[in-house]
């Protein structure tokens, strides 16, 4: 499989912000634009895929509250948040800057932090076909 580095320039790398996501949570703040609203989409950190609903609606910008196993627990937000787990281990604070790799637009991105390189390996977007019958099984 084809692997590809954070500082290729391939990458478009954009700064994003943690944010506090009610009482005791984070999340992080994305670029107006970035990422497209509504969709779940593929978030690595750490070297593992998980993924994540981007939010966002009249009152908030467009954010990640979550980072999960599964695009259905991604859509719930049910499950382990390993994007809170992340955040801690990394020791983001609310304020602090993450960095936001596309990996392949509309469907991958990478996270990590400011000052850290990265590889990450190469994914292409499923054919909108195909996408349509996995959403399809998965809605089953």
């Amino acid at each position: 499989m084809d692997r590809i580095s954070s500082e290729n320039p391939a990458v478009e790398t954009l700064r994003a912000t943690v944010a506090r996501h009610g009482a005791r949570r984070k999340r992080i703040d994305l670029p107006e634009g970035s990422l497209p609203a509504g969709e779940v989409v593929r978030l690595v950190i750490d070297g593992t895929t998980y993924h994540a609903k981007v939010e966002g609606g009249f009152a908030d910008g467009p954010h990640v509250s979550g980072a999960y196993d599964g695009p259905d627990m991604a859509r719930e937000g049910s499950g382990t948040n390993r994007l809170g787990e992340w955040l801690e281990e990394a020791g983001r604070p609310v304020g602090g800057s993450v960095l936001l790799d596309t990996i392949e637009p509309e469907f991958a991105y990478g996270l990590r932090k400011p000052g850290e390189e990265v590889v990450y390996e190469a994914v292409e977007k499923p054919k909108e076909s195909l996408a349509n019958i996995a959403r399809d099984l998965e809605d089953s």
